[in-house]
């Protein structure tokens, strides 16, 4: 009991001596937070749903220039207040905040000042995925929901017109995506426009309404929502129509996000938000060659153990192709990962103290927008507004999703990865709103990647085949960092970034392609899964030597994740702070 209190108690008491009190908590940092807070739950009111807030269900983001300036202008005077304020004790509570949030300021700042707005889709992302997300994850609950949701249905054709104009400011100044992009997102738009409104996800919601509501205004509800969305089908129609003929012909012909107006500057702050580090973009591609040249050579050990007698390309052939690592129907796939998802619930007991209260669904990725889909994502859930978290598994193409991916894939997307820390997080109620729904990409995605590894303390890659395809999930972001740098900023073709994904790993084709897309039009993102896992990995390795017999994995994982994402700078001092707590108690 004693090791479980310790690792859920918060850094500042860990971090203080045994017989001290906390620092007091500074009411100045502690009012700034407020207002931050505030702030971010007015600009952002996702962010406020998310929390229970019920006047937010009604509302979109708002992005246009007026707002952005706003924005700007209220998060300037955020920044000044704490940069005014008198320096916090190091092993403080008020030093993670104060840290955390310096750090997302500058972050959101420097988007804001690059105005980077005028880029809002990417061929994972972006607004024109709204109607699908809000469709599929708004759960009304009582009258009150279904008339929020109406009204953003009823909001719906301003966002869009918002996010057009927004493109069009790229198009004048030069700032825009390369046309492979605006190929995979057209592909996306053209399918959304052409369903009907009776059929549009966006009545999902509309379908199953709670008993609480008589059936006469059940069906004026939905009689009503049909007409919102129909209001809402010219808008799609019309950011086809811009695409084909405005964006595709003015699409940038570099895929180097270096070569856009400022766009070394541009990609620095890409790079820096995403791996929260001062890393150069060089710095990052060597660390990545290393990380290929170490990976390949425990991936020939594998393949050497498998009994397969041919060289390593011939066994990327045989991976790809022989039908005993496929299934031949949806259904199949989803009850596989399904049943290793639940297999994992056996072994993690073991590795942590403490487990989220919310549970996860396998789902399948719309098939809407699977084409350029990933092989799975997570969603996540809401406490407050009653809604699971998601793995969610892309079904399309079966003879490209083998089985030996599975265990690597569900240990990242759903636990102990994503939904354990992203869970556990949300429940965290007492911290700062900002740090509570914090999404550091070197935080939650090193800790996904990380916990991939996990998978082999906990036995759980069975066979020669899984352990390859783990390898070949890390080899998967060791690639990402030679790739992503070497695109835009060595100004790498896309031929030069696909060799190390097709030379080095068991990826299918369209993975890979798929991958390359993703990479090309989001700058940086992909960087920060290894760059954190590697962090976590040293900060493990120095627990571990540091504290001998008295190391615990469980206490250890509960110190990682029970306070939130944090940059990784404060993510060291956290861990250092309690490895000499974890020696103070003897």
């Amino acid at each position: 009991m004693k090791t479980l209190l310790l690792a859920a108690a918060s850094f500042a008491v860990l971090a203080a001596p045994v017989a001290a009190a906390p620092p007091r908590p500074s009411p100045e940092l502690a009012k700034i937070i407020a207002d931050f807070d505030a702030q971010q739950r007015s600009f952002h009111p996702w962010l406020a749903a998310q929390d229970g807030d019920r006047e937010a269900l009604s509302k979109l983001e708002d992005d246009s220039p007026a707002a952005l300036a706003a924005q700007q202008k209220a998060l300037e005077v955020i920044a000044a207040r704490l940069k005014a304020l008198p320096p916090s004790e190091p092993t403080s509570e008020d030093a993670v905040n104060r840290g955390y949030l310096a750090f997302d300021l500058k972050s959101q700042l420097a988007s804001l000042r690059l105005d980077t707005a005028r880029i809002n889709f990417d061929a994972y992302s972006g607004f024109h995925l709204e109607p699908q997300q809000m469709g599929r994850h708004t759960h009304i609950r009582d009258r009150a929901d279904a008339d929020a949701y109406l009204k953003r249905l009823a909001a719906l054709p301003l966002y869009y017109e918002t996010e057009i104009a927004n493109d069009r400011r790229g198009i004048a100044t030069g700032f825009t995506q390369p046309a492979p992009t605006v190929q995979v997102v057209l592909a996306i738009a053209r399918k959304q426009a052409a369903v009907a409104a009776a059929d549009d996800s966006l009545m999902n919601p509309l379908k199953d309404l709670p008993p609480s509501i008589p059936p006469a205004d059940q069906a004026a509800l939905r009689t009503e929502g049909l007409k919102r969305v129909e209001a809402f089908k010219p808008s799609e129609t019309a950011f086809v129509a811009f695409l084909e003929h405005d964006y595709l012909p003015a699409a940038r012909k570099s895929l180097a996000a270096r070569d856009l107006p400022n766009g070394e500057a541009y990609y620095r702050a890409e790079v820096a938000r995403h791996t929260t580090t001062d890393l150069t973009p060089d710095q990052i591609h060597q660390i990545g060659l290393d990380e290929v040249k170490r990976i390949r050579a425990a991936m020939e050990a594998e393949m050497r153990a498998s009994g397969f007698k041919g060289d390593f390309k011939a066994f990327q052939q045989f991976l790809r192709t022989d039908p005993q690592f496929y299934v031949t129907t949806r259904k199949a796939l989803l009850e596989k990962s399904a049943m290793f998802a639940k297999t994992v619930d056996d072994k993690l007991p073991h590795e942590f103290g403490r487990l989220p209260r919310l549970p996860f669904a396998v789902r399948e990725i719309p098939r809407e927008s699977e084409e350029s889909a990933t092989t799975a994502y997570y969603e996540e859930g809401s406490p407050a507004l009653g809604i699971a978290g998601g793995y969610e598994v892309n079904t399309s193409h079966l003879d490209q999703r083998p089985l030996y991916e599975i265990p690597a894939l569900s240990l990242h997307e759903s636990q102990p990865g994503h939904h354990v820390q992203i869970a556990l997080q949300q429940e965290r109620t007492d911290l700062p709103a900002f740090r509570r729904n914090g999404g550091l990409t070197a935080f939650v995605e090193g800790w996904a990647l990380y916990s991939e590894q996990l998978g082999d303390e906990m036995g759980l890659y069975r066979t020669p085949y899984e352990r390859f395809g783990h390898l070949s999930y890390e080899m998967w972001r060791a690639c990402r960092l030679v790739a992503d740098t070497g695109l835009h900023w060595l100004r790498w073709s896309r031929e030069q970034a696909r060799a190390c994904f097709t030379d080095n790993t068991a990826l299918s084709a369209k993975n890979i392609e798929v991958e390359l897309d993703r990479y090309i039009s989001w700058p940086g993102q992909a960087l920060g899964y290894k760059i954190g896992e590697l962090k976590i990995m040293a900060l493990r390795h120095r627990a571990e030597a540091a504290l001998g017999p008295k190391f615990d994995v469980r206490a250890f994982h509960d110190a990682i994740l029970l306070d939130g994402p944090v940059p990784l700078d404060l993510l060291e001092k956290r861990i250092d702070a309690w490895i000499a707590a974890r020696k103070a108690a003897g």
